[in-house]
């Protein structure tokens, strides 16, 4: 039998991981993988452009669990795959980014779209690696897919020379590599029930990847029986179902006032899978001299500010599968404390009308709640019109959300693409602003071809609303760089072929909304609103109704973006 050569040993070993959809831009560097890919049974999902690509790789992994993959060419394809690379970095998301280069022998030369692999991506990714021997092919890749999803996941950078993906490289594949997780141990899990037992304000806040809907449900029924709420990290919401009695809310942008007051008032901190950040913690300004426990697969803690006096290195998973007794780690505490956090988000999320001109978003946000069964996958993008989503819409149960953690503008079009595509079954709903949707609305042609039906609601109050929100603290009344000026999405979409309305006003959206979720194709509501309002209700306005506890100005938090 011939010798396969190495593009086509990379595509085997990609199978041998169970590899089901690779995202791509071609580029002439690696035409010898592309020729591999030909007869294989991975799905070769055509982007348009390399930024997209790398996003829906990156919702591949949220949603799947496995490492995400996109190709891309080297140079210009490589620097627009580049946000990507810093979203999973940031986020701790598996992602696997193939980058084709220039032949190794025109390496140093100033060739046709030349550049350092390694000094452009060095600093956010887990490693970079080129394959400059054919014969380590798939040694490579199996290497690139532990390392991605191991201890605290990442991205990984492959180089690909043109020349040497054409060489033959051998018949054989390697086995994955595997690693046996770790389990907590008998003297950690002790402490923590003691410490848990003898506090009375405890708070879990979970996080992070590697969640399922039975880890999630098993935890927050846990917490429950022990009489300890649950928070989440920002764009974590569906770790744990929004129905547990223990669910408070989330932390970060757009958060209540009453939770972030009740983290200053905790006297024990529980992270599973995340760490105390800067979102999360109101820019390093909460919860720091608390005592903290972490279960977090990361030895080094990356990104956790502040105390630390017990840390499990383990899984989410591995954490609930040794969950300690709850009557035990409940010791004499009462429920008052978890009933009242979970009342505090109860009156959180139920809309409050917010008035104004255009489409009134608490409303429709609620309607879009109603209308929706609980199997539905959220994506987000960056920015302030997602905070009504995120307060409004509930979740049920792990991998039904995706969201950029590093506030990135464009990812929620190509991240519902790509669910659309995984699970076809379930309905998926894109959540952008004006601003957000046009940085990677091409994607939409992928759907289109593919026959994906995601429904996007653009919420257009012609700018960027959050840099604006900005502006009118910091520099009243001079506006500047911020406004912009709109196509009409719904006739855009139809030219896909799709269902697409334009909504100005409130009472408009709720039968617009049916008539979307019912064409059964790719849709679009482009909604607009009230440029003077840039976020919902006010969380203090909250604590004032509520009077248990001390209210804070919701400002630093309402804000997403750039502080």
């Amino acid at each position: 039998m011939a010798q396969r050569s190495a593009g086509h040993l990379i595509v085997r070993q990609l199978e041998e991981h169970g590899v089901k959809r690779i995202y791509t831009v071609p580029g002439e560097s690696f035409l010898d993988v592309l020729d591999g890919l030909h007869d294989s049974a991975i799905q070769t999902v055509v982007c348009r452009q390399e930024g997209g690509a790398g996003f829906m790789a990156l919702a591949e992994s949220r949603l799947t669990g496995a490492p995400g993959v996109a190709m891309v060419t080297r140079g210009p394809g490589a620097a627009n795959a580049m946000i990507a690379v810093h979203t999973a970095w940031q986020d701790a998301t598996a992602l696997v980014l193939f980058v084709g280069l220039i032949p190794h022998a025109d390496r140093g030369r100033g060739a046709f779209q030349e550049f350092s692999l390694e000094g452009w991506f060095s600093t956010t990714a887990k490693k970079v690696m080129v394959l400059d021997d054919e014969r380590r092919a798939a040694e490579t890749v199996a290497e690139a897919m532990h390392l991605a999803a191991s201890g605290r996941p990442g991205p990984v950078v492959i180089g690909l020379p043109e020349d040497v993906l054409v060489r033959p490289a051998g018949q054989g594949t390697v086995p994955p590599r595997r690693t046996a997780a770790a389990q907590p141990g008998a003297a950690d899990l002790d402490e923590l029930t003691n410490r848990l037992a003898r506090a009375e304000r405890p708070l879990l806040v979970v996080g992070g990847e590697g969640w399922t809907a039975d880890d999630g449900g098993q935890l927050a029924a846990w917490a429950v029986s022990a009489r300890v709420p649950v928070a989440a990290d920002f764009r974590s919401y569906d770790a744990v179902p929004h129905t547990s009695a223990a669910w408070a809310g989330w932390l970060g942008y757009g958060r209540a006032d009453t939770l972030a007051a009740r983290l200053d008032e905790a006297d024990l901190l529980l992270f599973v899978g995340c760490a105390r950040t800067d979102v999360l913690s109101d820019g390093y300004t909460r919860g720091a001299g608390t005592p903290t426990v972490l279960v977090l697969p990361d030895p080094d803690a990356a990104g956790h500010d502040g105390r630390i006096d017990l840390h499990l290195t383990v899984t989410p998973a591995a954490f609930t599968r040794s969950l300690p007794d709850p009557l035990a780690a409940r010791g004499d505490r009462d429920g008052a404390w978890m009933e009242a956090l979970a009342a505090d988000q109860r009156r959180y999320a139920v809309p409050r009308p917010d008035g104004g001109s255009g489409v009134d978003l608490a409303v429709a946000f609620g309607l879009l709640e109603g209308r929706l069964p609980e199997n539905r996958i959220l994506t987000y993008g960056a920015g302030n019109a997602t905070i009504w989503g995120a307060r409004y819409l509930s979740h049920h149960g792990a991998g039904s959300l995706v969201g950029p953690r590093n506030g990135a503008m464009g990812l929620a079009v190509p991240a519902a693409v790509a669910a659309s595509l995984i699970h076809p079954e379930r309905p998926v709903v894109a959540v952008c602003g004006d601003g957000d949707f046009f940085m990677n609305a091409q994607e939409l042609a992928v759907a289109a071809a593919q026959g994906a039906a995601p429904l996007v609601i653009v919420v257009d109050n012609g700018g960027y609303g959050t840099i604006v929100a900005h502006q009118r603290q910091k520099y009243p009344e001079r506006p500047s760089g911020t406004a912009l000026a709109n196509p009409d999405f719904a006739g855009w979409i139809r030219s896909f072929g799709g269902h697409g309305e334009r909504v100005e006003n409130t009472a408009a959206f709720g039968p617009a909304l049916d008539r979307a979720l019912d064409s059964g194709r790719l849709a679009l509501l482009h909604v607009l609103t009230d440029p003077d309002t840039m976020a919902p209700a006010t969380a203090n306005t909250l604590a004032r109704d509520t009077a248990s506890v001390p209210g804070r100005s919701a400002e630093p938090a309402a804000l997403e973006g750039i502080r």
